[in-house]
């Protein structure tokens, strides 16, 4: 396993061909973490895994959160290769959130965001089968949402 790499320098990169993509910058327990523009997602994305020193083949996990103002979904990226990683968050309005689909990049996505939208209520534009994954296809609401009620 490789030596972490530092936040500063996947930033850098990253602006380097997306300079208006990054957000914010910080780490969580030594693993950098941007905040990344939603419309950049596929293209940091595809970046991410296309660019041989970063390599970034794996999706760990792809899931959301829900705060007070609004969701974020949280891209979990790890480097078989190279044996580093890197999270990816973009911020999305609390009314009809929407994003792109990242299974052009990773056919392994596919079931994260399915299961991200059955949950929270979370749209993935250009996802190749966007059906629920968890619930019936006929249940009503997002059980990880802080206002679901359920009933009877």
């Amino acid at each position: 396993m490789t030596e972490a790499l530092p936040t500063e320098r996947i930033e850098q990169l990253i602006r380097g061909e997306f300079p208006d993509a990054v957000l914010e910058t910080s780490e969580v327990g030594g693993v950098p973490t941007l905040v990344v523009r939603g419309e950049d997602i596929v293209p940091v994305c595809a970046f991410l895994k296309e660019r041989g020193d970063l390599g970034f083949d794996y999706p760990m996990s792809i899931t959301a959160v829900e705060w007070p103002e609004n969701f974020e979904v949280v891209y979990h990226l790890y480097s078989v290769p190279h044996g580093h990683y890197v999270t990816l968050k973009v911020k999305l309005p609390k009314e009809k959130p929407s994003i792109p689909s990242v299974t052009s990049v990773w056919k392994g996505a596919n079931w994260q965001e399915r299961e991200v939208y059955d949950m929270f209520g979370i749209e993935f534009e250009g996802h190749p089968d966007p059906r629920r994954i968890l619930t019936d296809e006929d249940f009503e609401g997002f059980p990880l949402r802080k206002d679901f009620v359920e009933t009877d």
